[in-house]
């Protein structure tokens, strides 16, 4: 007989079908600026994001690292506001200013409260548009950004996967770090950020996304309002993202002043608009996303091996990357990487179970319901989605889909995927090990 706890338990794997209210809105002004909103009435706060569709994949080896360093120095004053003042703006309401860049996005957001949306779009739209990028500051603000560079070589855990992406993409921009490299980042002039900016930050190539307590026409107007100033030219004579080629697999180490090894393993894999999509978030999230999962399982509960240990699948608008990490005792590094391969090879050998792969979707499409609990992330899902795929596909159908995925699309995406012949590996060994040498660019 099964407990109350079983019972609802299984009515949780079963698919969705309670329909999931979603008020998507989308407008394009003349200038070819998008304007999306999700309208949240029951909540005071509203979080607005200006999305432009540039980062380090649209910069070459000699510039790496531009695309991070104005939205650095976007904050160092524009037209109309001084670094003070930027800082103060939507602070001084209680709000929230930030920025990142990605591989291939650079977003610049702000969540206020719903009585201060045309102030965020005020403040975010003279980042965006109207930067001065002061001589003042440009020396300074190299020595931040290379502070955080040094921060992240700090952080092994993280900075692995900068070296993981070098191995599986070389000399195509995929595997350039987002934050660029030291030299590049000591040779930047004031007329180098002009110039990106004026190539990329372009109507055509921005997002206007929002979600909160406000309404879609009023965004519109307020956008027209503060966002009309963007350039209206076309994209053409850009130079046009190309499609990173399959590499030879490598094995690379190097020595860190670290006290435990990392181990990253995988592949090229799958982009966000592969049909693969939804098969392998679930393998992924099957194999190595969370305490469930058989990494987690295997590697920390059943030998002890690692305190952290996962696979991760990152995607982009035509490439991703499948792959696994662990970080573990030096002496535990052969047996690490052991244990994984088997548990690639049991997913390569034999179908997942029905309970199993039930129980992964319904882990799936609760995180993914209880991330849209967030505004921000509701505004992120937006932009995101609106300069990948030039629409936001409801909630609703992407639970649909996750719950399609059948075995035998598992069994399909492990048989491409997890070929050990076609994995490459980064260790980072703790200091007086051997070291090999570094991946190669070509």
């Amino acid at each position: 007989m099964k407990s109350p706890a079983q019972k609802s338990f299984i009515r949780s794997t079963q698919p969705a079908t309670k329909k999931i209210g979603f008020s998507y809105k989308k407008t394009v002004l003349s200038n070819g600026l998008r304007v999306v909103s999700e309208e949240i009435p029951h909540v005071r706060s509203v979080s607005i994001g200006i999305w432009v569709d540039v980062g380090s994949r649209d910069e070459r080896e000699s510039n790496n690292g531009i695309s991070h360093f104005i939205e650095h120095m976007v904050f160092k004053g524009t037209e109309n506001r001084s670094v003070r003042e930027i800082a103060r703006s939507i602070e001084s309401v209680g709000g929230y200013l930030n920025a990142f860049t990605g591989k291939e996005h650079t977003c610049y957001y702000a969540r206020v409260l719903d009585e201060y949306s045309e102030l965020a779009l005020d403040v975010l739209s003279d980042l965006a548009l109207h930067p001065t990028f002061p001589e003042k500051d440009l020396e300074r603000e190299k020595g931040v950004v290379i502070e955080e560079l040094k921060n992240a070589e700090d952080d092994p855990d993280d900075i692995i996967h900068d070296y993981f992406d070098k191995s599986l993409f070389g000399s195509h921009p995929l595997g350039f770090p987002v934050i660029g490299t030291e030299p590049n980042l000591r040779s930047f002039k004031q007329g180098d950020l002009k110039a990106h900016l004026r190539d990329h930050y372009i109507a055509r190539k921005m997002v206007l996304a929002a979600a909160g307590n406000i309404g879609h026409e009023k965004l519109v107007a307020l956008t027209e309002e503060y966002l009309a100033g963007a350039s209206p030219r076309p994209v053409d004579g850009q130079s046009a993202r190309v499609k990173p080629r399959a590499r030879k697999p490598e094995r690379c180490e190097f020595a860190k002043p670290i006290q435990q090894a990392h181990v990253c393993l995988g592949r090229q894999a799958f982009g966000i608009r592969s049909r693969q999509r939804y098969p392998m978030l679930v393998l992924n999230t099957l194999l190595g996303d969370g305490m469930s999962s058989r990494l987690f399982q295997n590697i920390r509960e059943k030998y002890g091996f690692a305190y952290t240990v996962y696979s991760f699948a990152t995607m982009m608008s035509d490439a991703g990357a499948f792959g696994a990490y662990v970080g573990t005792d030096r002496q535990h590094i052969g047996a690490s990487i052991e244990l994984i391969m088997k548990e690639l090879e049991k997913l390569n050998s034999k179908p997942v179970s029905h309970a199993e792969l039930n129980r992964t979707k319904a882990q799936l499409k609760g995180s993914m319901m209880l991330s849209l609990e967030s505004i921000p992330n509701r505004m992120m899902r937006l932009g995101s989605s609106e300069l990948y795929f030039n629409s936001v596909n409801p909630i609703d159908s992407i639970l649909r889909q996750i719950d399609a995925v059948t075995q035998d699309d598992i069994q399909a995406i492990a048989h491409e995927l997890f070929v050990e012949d076609e994995l490459s590996t980064v260790v980072f060994q703790p200091e007086g090990n051997r070291v090999s040498t570094a991946p190669s660019t070509e």
